[in-house]
């Protein structure tokens, strides 16, 4: 996949935001809670294993295969991941349909992206979860597919968040090229991957401290987008040459 190519490059231009790459677990909505709830209620039912909400911390952002599959190697476990999944994807499903605690929109998220559409930004959302989770969420928070530009989930790519692949290809389904991106992100991992590809990076206190999300590479931190401030108010740096015209 070519980088796109773009003349605007230099100058100040090239340092205005022109797209915005959504997250969606802990931006759009605050699920870990749930999804942990599903997982320990799955590994409970079907492998007889007592698993914690803490467990699950290190692997948050890095899709589910590593979400289930990395608690289970803690625990010395083999799971069919595949119906490991299934299964917690319909004990989630139940549980998000009945608008269960462990579960909320992220104050001003719907806002923000109807916002950043209203004044001409392309969206994208770029989650590393399965596009079964996603269809959940979306439908929890009533936001429409056709409200992003593009929508990318764990089956769209091969190498799951740290590396930069899903906002790359974000980036490229939107025709934008990623220095001209805000990816909005709560995960280490995640804002690890907006950093790799060359975007930058809105952080988002929901999962991590602010200490970490700085290390990780976000320039700009709050607590969720009802304080954020718009793309279009923020000041915007340079992105590192090269980085900004990475290839698949």
């Amino acid at each position: 996949m070519a980088a796109i190519e773009d003349d605007t490059t230099q100058g100040a231009a090239a340092h205005e935001i022109r797209a915005v790459l959504f997250d969606m677990d802990g931006v759009l909505v605050d699920s870990e809670r749930l999804i942990a709830e599903a997982a320990t209620r799955m590994f409970a039912q079907h492998y007889g294993l007592n698993v914690h909400y803490e467990d699950f911390t290190p692997f948050v952002g890095a899709g589910e295969n590593r979400y289930l599959g990395g608690v289970a190697e803690r625990y010395g476990v083999a799971i069919d991941i595949v119906a490991a999944k299934a299964w917690t994807y319909e004990i989630y499903g139940q549980l998000a349909r009945r608008h269960a605690a462990g579960m909320r929109a992220m104050p001003g998220a719907v806002d923000y992206v109807r916002a950043c559409r209203a004044h001409g930004l392309k969206t994208a959302l770029a989650s590393a979860a399965d596009k079964v989770k996603v269809m959940i969420n979306l439908e929890y928070l009533g936001l429409r597919q056709d409200e992003f530009d593009a929508v990318l989930t764990a089956e769209d790519v091969t190498r799951k968040k740290p590396d930069p692949e899903m906002y790359l290809k974000a980036a490229w389904r939107l025709a934008v090229e990623p220095a001209f991106c805000l990816v909005v992100e709560d995960a280490v991992n995640g804002t690890m991957a907006g950093v790799r590809a060359g975007a930058r990076v809105l952080g988002i206190t929901s999962s991590f401290t602010e200490e970490a999300l700085r290390e990780a590479g976000a320039s700009w931190i709050v607590s969720d987008l009802a304080c954020a401030p718009f793309p279009w108010e923020l000041v915007v740096p340079p992105a590192p040459e090269d980085l900004s015209r990475r290839r698949l």
